[in-house]
């Protein structure tokens, strides 16, 4: 089953060096579609990497909207984005894909989430593996 029929590819795919830019690409055509549903873009994880690059919504968003394909989006995302050293994107995904919840309130929304998905996976602790577990993507077993 291809997800992207239903939902935003896994924030985990990785286009030319970036984890979640796919994601942020499908869920900016959603919204400007109408379609995004329950999803939210720019969500904080979105202003994470548009940070990161040294863009903002407004720019990324025309960027989707006047670019029909990803080849064109990831194609202006590299020639705006600033530079970073291998190194410096590599952290940066181990970040974005291990990053769990800051607050005990975010905790708190967090559990209620995985809940409502699957109650039995306590093991959880990021937003990108909860993410995968909601859209019915294979999520292993964290120690």
């Amino acid at each position: 089953m291809d997800l992207r029929t239903k939902f935003p590819r896994s924030m985990r795919v990785t286009v030319d060096g970036y984890v979640h830019l796919a994601r942020m690409i499908d869920k900016c055509r959603a919204v400007l579609a109408g379609t995004e549903g329950e999803y939210i873009y720019p969500c904080p994880m979105d202003d994470r990497l548009m940070e990161f690059a040294g863009i903002t919504a407004e720019q990324f968003t025309a960027a989707v909207r006047d670019n029909p394909t990803d080849p064109g989006v990831i194609q202006w995302f590299n020639r705006m984005a600033k530079p970073h050293t291998q190194a410096e994107s590599e952290e940066w995904n181990r970040m974005m894909l291990s990053r769990g919840p800051t607050t005990p309130e975010k905790q708190v929304s967090f559990n209620k989430y995985r809940d409502a998905v699957d109650p039995s996976r306590t093991d959880l602790t990021s937003w990108a593996d909860l993410q995968d577990l909601e859209e019915g993507r294979t999520v292993p077993q964290r120690a």
